[in-house]
């Protein structure tokens, strides 16, 4: 018995040791492991959680390297969180796996064409077509290519005939054609297509949207939230159609209720970065920063290592100015990632604010080298050539940020102020309807076509949009100043001082509201009135800095100079950035003769703004008038350094090198680019006068020459370069005409001994 219980026994333990041996053998088969890292992360993709997912996909793939069902799902959930560049490395991982993955061919040409790749989108869809002719999606992503690439239209549409041809009932196929006749305001048309998508696949949620779209564009409000809800209860698991649901709301311009709806909605989705960012996002959209930092503060807390979140709050606190903060936070960033886009793109951002715009171009630069398509990083680039100074860098950086993101609100917001700066208002229409289409619920757009159309005299469309400006916020002193900016330009001048006053009621620090308050008063010969309002605002505002440089300019009206000269003084000691007082100020200095104060006072400013070059300018032609050559040729370099296509710096140093005796050619150069671009300036003209007088060219100089006297008759130079062309032409009592010209002007001048030598060397 005993032996027979050992036996028993020894059976029984190895019985358990092989039953252990095929449980451990299985839980470290790698096949096993990696098809449950597979199914654990479809869970997480088809309940909306695709980090989750991606996470688990992933270890799927550090598992078996070539496990292709990983591969593709790891795209797909990469399509799903935006993240392009790794979707399409993933998807062509799939098919370097396995070429006959058609899928993944198909899923490579939609993220191709998204990102505007089409040549390559049509090689797969060429093979596609070639080796799956009877699949209707192939179809369909070929009449997307069509309608993207090519626009044409006809060619969009046998695409989709050729889809319902192989699928009659097939959803996707009428919501596309749908879309191609909303595009060609065939509107009957696109709502019937629209309705039967739907139809066909009640709970899609791209159909319903789709057609809520359909609607939306239509201002048939109350359908177009009826087919919102019909989508989120379609998935209530995904955020997406809730955010399409709030924008709506913003579209009727009702902020509270889509703030409280998606408050609540992110109640919803506690697990899901998408859904717990949604409130977050909604304050950073309607530009109420401090709310939005607030809430990215919290879920900072809450979720830390949540990739979007810390972006975000980076990003905040960047808008914000807490450089430090957000500086250690990037650096946290690009310490674990070095090469990630976002982080290079915030750390140039942070550059730019610290005033090292230097700095920034070289870091935005090398983005763009790895990613040349990132809109953002063009943006930013644009900013940085802006606070250096140049001007048309920023302006094409901006203009490749909305070609390849035409949604980027804020390029399209520095496209707008360019506009304005050259008073193209057309270009400024052009952009403010950009501004409304992509926020139709912020007044910001509206009253900037306000502006354009006031520039180009069309006030009835003007006074239209001022009042959609006003309805969207009825308290936007910015709305208010560009109605007094139209009724003075109608002559309104009571209506104007109205709008004018209520700007300033609005923003009571507003320098444009009240200098539009005082000019009214001055067009209505009211100048003590004007003073009043000057001073009474400068009373209650009195670290104002541009109502110190406003009140500046009314002494000097006044002939108060030394009045003016106290009060362009204070404006500068306030704010060291306000130019436009300073510049008045050395102007003052040098009209009542004190010119060495004025350059110092320039000099200074240069000091305090080493960025700003019309300092530079202003000392180069105080030193140029000095004839100091040398002084006057290193400002015109500062100046050129800081502003390489200023016209006015360009046309002085031409000047300055052909004085000095420097190199002709080079200096004939820059008077000719200065000449393109101030084609109607005596300087400009008299300069390359100049320019082709030294080259001997006096025929060309002698017709520049004329023009500059026409435009300025009484300015000796011009009349004394004009005098010696003649001379050098042969033109005796011509140049005797202007020598006597000039010796009325300047009797004892070196310029009247010059003219008189080169008349006797004629006679020689």
């Amino acid at each position: 018995m005993r032996e027979a219980r050992v036996s028993w026994f020894r059976g029984t333990v190895v019985a358990i040791c092989v039953l252990g041996a095929l449980l451990t053998g299985c839980s470290r088969d790698p096949n096993v492991r990696k098809q449950k890292y597979l199914e654990s992360g479809q869970r997480y993709y088809d309940r909306g959680q695709y980090r989750e997912a991606a996470i688990q996909f992933q270890n799927a793939i550090q598992v078996d390297s070539r496990f292709v069902d990983a591969h593709y799902k790891m795209a797909q959930t990469a399509v799903k969180l935006g993240q392009w560049p790794g979707a399409l490395q993933e998807f062509q991982t799939t098919i370097q796996l396995n070429p006959d993955h058609y899928d993944a061919r198909l899923e490579i040409a939609k993220v191709l064409i998204y990102g505007r790749e089409y040549a390559l989108a049509k090689q797969q869809l060429d093979l596609l077509v070639q080796k799956q002719p009877n699949n209707p999606d192939v179809y369909l992503a070929l009449a997307t290519y069509y309608d993207a690439a090519t626009k044409d239209t006809g060619a969009a549409l046998a695409a989709l005939h050729k889809a319902l041809q192989l699928d009659p009932n097939r959803s996707e196929s009428y919501r596309n054609l749908g879309i191609l006749d909303a595009q060609g305001q065939q509107w009957v048309e696109a709502e019937a297509n629209l309705k039967k998508a739907v139809e066909l696949a009640p709970n899609s949620v791209d159909a319903l949207v789709t057609l809520g779209n359909f609607y939306q564009t239509r201002g048939r409000y109350p359908e177009a939230e009826q087919e919102y809800r019909r989508a989120i209860q379609s998935v209530p698991n995904d955020p997406s159609p809730r955010l399409t649901l709030a924008g709506l709301f913003l579209a009727e311009n009702k902020l509270g209720q889509a703030e409280d709806f998606l408050r609540q909605s992110k109640q919803d989705f506690p697990e899901t970065s998408m859904g717990y960012c949604m409130l977050g996002n909604f304050y950073l959209q309607t530009n109420q920063i401090d709310k939005a930092l607030a809430e990215y503060t919290t879920l900072s807390q809450g979720h830390p290592r949540d990739p979007v979140v810390r972006r975000n709050y980076t990003k905040l606190l960047i808008m914000k100015d807490r450089l430090d903060e957000a500086r250690k936070l990037n650096d946290q960033l690009l310490k674990a990632q070095p090469s990630d886009i976002d982080g290079q793109i915030y750390k140039g951002e942070i550059e730019i604010r610290s005033g090292k715009a230097s700095d920034a171009v070289n870091t935005l630069q090398g983005v763009l080298k790895v990613d040349p398509d990132n809109a953002e990083a063009h943006f930013q680039l644009g900013l940085a050539f802006e606070q250096i100074g140049n001007a048309n860098r920023a302006e094409a950086e901006w203009r490749d940020a909305v070609r390849l993101q035409p949604e980027l609100l804020d390029a399209h917001r520095a496209l707008a102020g360019v506009a304005i700066h050259q008073s193209d208002w057309s270009f400024l229409a052009q952009e403010a309807d950009q501004i409304m289409a992509l926020q139709p619920a912020d007044p910001h757009g509206y009253w900037l076509r306000a502006m354009a159309d006031i520039g180009r005299k069309q006030y009835p469309s003007a006074d239209e949009y001022i009042k959609r400006s006003l309805e969207k916020d009825s308290n936007n002193p910015s709305a208010y100043l560009q109605l007094g900016y139209l009724q003075m330009a109608q002559g309104q001048l009571a209506e104007a001082q109205r709008a004018y006053q209520l700007a300033l009621d609005q923003d009571p620090n507003s320098t444009d509201a009240l200098d539009g308050v005082v000019k009214i008063d001055l067009l209505q010969k009211q100048p003590d009135k004007a003073m009043a309002a000057m001073k009474a605002q400068l009373a209650r505002y009195p670290d104002n800095s541009g109502f110190h440089g406003m009140l500046g300019d009314l002494l000097k009206d006044r002939k108060d100079l030394q009045g003016a000269e106290a009060e362009y003084k204070r404006a500068a000691e306030l704010n060291k950035n306000n130019v436009a007082a300073v510049v008045k100020l050395g102007m003052l200095q040098s009209q009542r003769g004190d010119v060495d104060t004025a350059l110092q006072t320039y000099m200074d400013a240069a000091r305090n703004n080493p960025k700003e070059h019309t300092f530079y300018l202003l000392a180069g032609s105080i030193y140029e008038n000095k004839r100091d050559w040398d002084r006057a040729k290193q400002m015109y370099e500062k100046a050129l350094a800081l502003r390489p296509d200023d016209p006015v710096a360009s046309n002085n140093m031409a000047y300055v090198m052909l004085q000095q005796g420097g190199n002709v050619d080079v200096a004939f150069a820059m008077a000719q680019t200065a000449r393109r671009q101030l084609p109607d300036n005596a300087s400009s003209a008299d300069t390359l006068g100049w320019a082709f007088y030294n080259k001997r060219v006096y025929t060309s100089a002698i017709g520049l020459f004329q023009e500059a006297v026409q435009k300025e008759p009484d300015n000796a130079i011009y009349n004394y370069h004009l005098g010696l062309a003649y001379a050098k032409s042969g033109q005796a009592a011509l140049a005797r005409q202007q020598l006597d010209r000039v010796a009325k002007m300047k009797p004892n001048s070196s310029e009247v001994e010059d003219l008189r030598r080169a008349l006797a060397e004629m006679k020689s």
